[in-house]
């Protein structure tokens, strides 16, 4: 029989424990797709116990963080397109961070200096060109330019040109060449294409083997996937019909990245978990894992994507590139891009 004042403390246990538990977890919310982080979570997991709750949101994140407010479970966010990350921090959906782990190991350009996000990953945007019919000294000479050049036409394919990854892309080509330029562009590259602009980064390649184009632009990382056999045979066959082109005249680079949120409950564990995602072992697994390009400095990246050759990333600032990405967007709606 338990006595009034001992079921009393009984019952505090009861009530108790289970906020103990709660705080050894970390709740995600992440735009890429959790079979990618998985390798990552588990890893984290293994190492300190803490649990990470994953909640995969396809699309409008900063939406959803603002529509829960300060009744939201999240304490990271991670995205997968600068400018979406800094939409986070513009609507005041983060919190400073101050690491020294996270300041040693991200370089400074790749990191808010008030600790508000910090990328994770790079990926650069590349040109695939046929293996077949364009020669090799000519692709080794490509640049994102020459794609609306009229000697592609009815010859290129590329993905939404409101996909993030392409609004990045034309947001950098804003900003070096104008806009007048970038509109005058986008409506030579639509009058190029071979099929809508549709699909995804690996579709590009499968087209080009098809022989529906010649040429496209996609995410190093998906040749890599490819060509790792780990999307089976058929995606096998799509990645070694294309060389991979990192443009001569420099490439674009995007990132992936993450924050911790504005009302984060569990503050020192999403902490915790960007300090590993930053660490050697996470990095190597972001190389290995996903074939994209570690932030952390000497972290080698994957063989495959190696031989892609190295990528010397254009010289404009991560903040700027999202900046014009509404504007890049509009002039992508104004041209008919997508139609």
């Amino acid at each position: 029989m338990i006595r009034p004042k001992k079921a009393v403390l009984f019952a505090l246990s009861l009530l108790l424990a289970p906020a103990a538990a709660r705080a050894a977890e970390v709740n995600l919310y992440t735009t890429r797709e959790p079979g990618l982080m998985r390798p990552l979570t588990e890893r984290f997991t293994t190492q300190t116990g803490i649990q990470v709750n994953t909640v995969f949101v396809q699309g409008g994140l900063a939406e959803r963080l603002a529509a829960e407010g300060s009744r939201s479970r999240a304490d990271v966010a991670m995205v997968v397109d600068v400018g979406n990350l800094m939409e986070l921090v513009d609507r005041n959906l983060t919190q400073p961070v101050e690491s020294a782990a996270l300041t040693a190991a991200i370089p400074a350009h790749l990191r808010d200096p008030q600790g508000r996000w910090f990328a994770l990953s790079t990926r650069a945007r590349a040109i695939y060109a046929s293996r077949e019919r364009i020669p090799e000294a000519e692709a080794a000479k490509l640049t994102y330019e020459d794609l609306a050049d009229p000697r592609f036409k009815g010859r290129v394919c590329i993905r939404s040109g409101q996909h993030p990854y392409n609004t990045a892309l034309f947001s950098i080509l804003m900003i070096e060449h104008g806009e007048g330029w970038l509109r005058d562009y986008l409506t030579k590259l639509k009058g190029n294409l071979a099929r809508r602009a549709t699909g995804g980064d690996r579709e590009v390649a499968r087209d080009i083997l098809a022989g529906i184009c010649d040429v496209g632009l996609a995410n190093t990382y998906y040749a890599g996937l490819m060509l790792s056999g780990r999307g089976g045979e058929e995606q096998k066959r799509w990645g070694e019909a294309v060389r991979v082109v990192l443009p001569a005249n420099e490439t674009a680079v995007n990132i992936s990245g993450g924050a911790v949120t504005r009302h984060a409950p569990n503050r020192a564990e999403a902490v915790r978990f960007l300090e590993f995602l930053a660490s050697p072992e996470a990095q190597t697994i972001y190389a290995d894992g996903n074939f994209e390009n570690p932030v952390r400095p000497n972290t080698p990246v994957n063989e495959i994507v190696a031989g892609f050759g190295p990528v010397t990333p254009r010289n404009v600032s991560l903040p700027e590139v999202a900046a014009r990405r509404a504007a890049a967007s509009r002039i992508v709606d104004e041209v008919g891009f997508d139609r």
